[in-house]
């Protein structure tokens, strides 16, 4: 489930990752356009890109600049040249796409991915939450760590629904450059593991 329909992070990860060079770590940011930015009720489904600035082409010769040898780089250069060809409007049209997209290199592959937005559902954060998990009949949540802060736990509990939060203490992987770093986009780990990534998310 994608909540393409709840307010845009100014500061969150909805339009960046970070990757790693041979510097160390730096951002890859999909600039938006500046009115998004100034209003703080925007919805990640209105949010639109910025095309004023050729940010595709700087992504893709950052991304050839810091992996081009790491083990599986060329495995996935088609995926990488495909989505930064593209012209999405929406920022969420070009997000959600690559991250399917990935998740099917990572093995996700009988999964129904649903935008929110579609589902129509009203109701204020842990009560809207609530009725989407009723409504696709489901009868878990899984959100990260954070969401500890906002949510009312006792809302699923009523509702019969377990709640859990992810943990992502990932164990070590190879990288190209000394020293292991984490909280770094997952094609740090595509490009030096290829296949095998799927075993360092999944088998813990």
């Amino acid at each position: 489930m994608f909540l393409d329909d709840v307010q845009f992070d100014l500061r969150g990860w909805r339009n960046r990752n970070r990757i790693r060079g041979p510097n160390g770590t730096f951002w890859l940011t999909i600039p938006v356009k500046s009115h998004h930015l100034r209003s703080s009720g925007t919805r990640i489904r209105q949010v639109e890109i910025d095309w004023s600035r050729a940010w595709n082409k700087k992504h893709l010769k950052s991304l050839q600049a810091s992996y081009s040898k790491a083990p599986f780089f060329s495995r996935y250069s088609n995926l990488l040249h495909r989505f930064y060809s593209r012209k999405d409007r929406q920022l969420s049209e070009f997000v959600i796409e690559f991250n399917i997209a990935l998740a099917g290199e990572l093995g996700i592959l009988d999964t129904d991915f649903l935008m929110s937005s579609s589902l129509g559902e009203q109701g204020e954060k842990t009560e809207r939450l609530v009725r989407i998990v009723q409504r696709v009949g489901a009868d878990t949540y899984l959100t990260g760590p954070a969401a500890k802060n906002y949510l009312d736990e006792s809302q699923f509990a009523n509702a019969g629904i377990r709640l859990e939060y992810a943990e992502y203490g990932y164990p070590d992987y190879p990288q190209l450059y000394p020293g292991f770093v984490g909280q770094v986009s997952i094609l740090d780990l595509l490009f030096m593991t290829g296949t095998s990534a799927p075993s360092y998310i999944w088998e813990r």
